[in-house]
């Protein structure tokens, strides 16, 4: 995340319902952070080489440009609604939306963005912008998608790896800004593997093998209940397909965390498996944290 006490959260926006949802939900990201607000538009039409322009016949406010800049000023409206006391601003850049918001990326505290938007295919779980920039982005990326809840935990899922020790850390602070409990959720399906190329035994004591993977978790999570003490955090360890396991606990949780790339998954992947799984079916807001390139 980007530490600057200028960087601010940012959310795309297109005028679709979903991507109000999105405002609001980074207004209520950027007051528990204390950071501004940036609410911009990929403005795609000007790359098409089409008409931005009112016609001369037409109605006052018509045109592209004029569209664009109504639906800005509308999420502007309600951001400051949502949240009165931090400072909102609003810009239309020219480029498609994905490549707008990934051009935010490195100077974002945080980028919010809605499921699906105007331009996505009904029938899709979650559109590709939000797909490409949970993807490539230099932050964390925050997906509007799932019900809007302000009980239940925060969840994060642990598997050991570097990447998620980061996705700990975001989510506790989630959990802190929240006054919410922290819950750290680590799927197993075999022994977990030390080193690149360890062979996994074929036969082991499944009780060992829930107390090693347990072991895991709470070592896993031991550092921030230093770091935030007011925090209650819980653990699970449980056997069973991580993306699975993480999208039905889900359902009563207010916020889930998942690292872009896990433990055991293909390095050339950009978007891990697990974190795709979890975009595709968790039942609330998805927080998905990459690894700095």
């Amino acid at each position: 995340m980007n530490s600057a006490e200028s960087a601010a959260v940012v959310v795309g926006v297109d005028g679709s319902e979903l991507s109000l949802r999105a405002v609001r939900l980074a207004a209520a990201e950027a007051a528990r952070r204390h950071r501004p607000l940036r609410v911009v538009h990929g403005f795609i039409w000007p790359l098409l080489h089409v008409p931005l322009s009112a016609a001369p016949d037409g109605p006052p406010g018509g045109g592209l440009r004029n569209q664009a800049e109504q639906l800005v000023a509308a999420a502007v409206a309600e951001a400051e609604a949502a949240a009165p006391a931090v400072r909102v601003s609003g810009e239309i850049i020219d480029g498609e939306a994905a490549a707008v918001l990934l051009g935010e990326s490195p100077t974002a505290a945080l980028i919010v963005l809605g499921d699906r938007g105007l331009g996505g295919f009904t029938a899709l779980v979650v559109g590709s912008v939000a797909i490409q920039v949970s993807s490539y982005a230099d932050c964390p990326v925050l997906v509007a998608r799932g019900a809007e809840r302000t009980d239940g935990p925060v969840l994060v899922g642990v598997d050991g790896s570097e990447l998620s020790d980061q996705a700990i850390e975001f989510a506790a602070e989630s959990a802190s800004g929240r006054g919410a409990a922290l819950l750290a959720v680590h799927a197993y399906r075999h022994p977990a593997s030390t080193g690149p190329g360890d062979m996994q035994p074929l036969v082991y004591d499944e009780a060992q093998l829930h107390t090693d993977e347990d072991r895991l978790l709470a070592e896993s999570i031991s550092g921030v209940r230093e770091r935030y003490p007011d925090v209650p955090i819980s653990r699970k360890a449980v056997r069973g397909k991580p993306g699975a396991v993480l999208a039905e606990a889900s359902r009563q949780a207010q916020l889930v965390v998942v690292g872009g790339q896990g433990r055991g998954e293909f390095s050339g992947l950009l978007l891990g498996s697990v974190s795709q799984s979890v975009l595709h079916h968790a039942d609330c807001p998805v927080a998905v944290v990459r690894a700095p390139r």
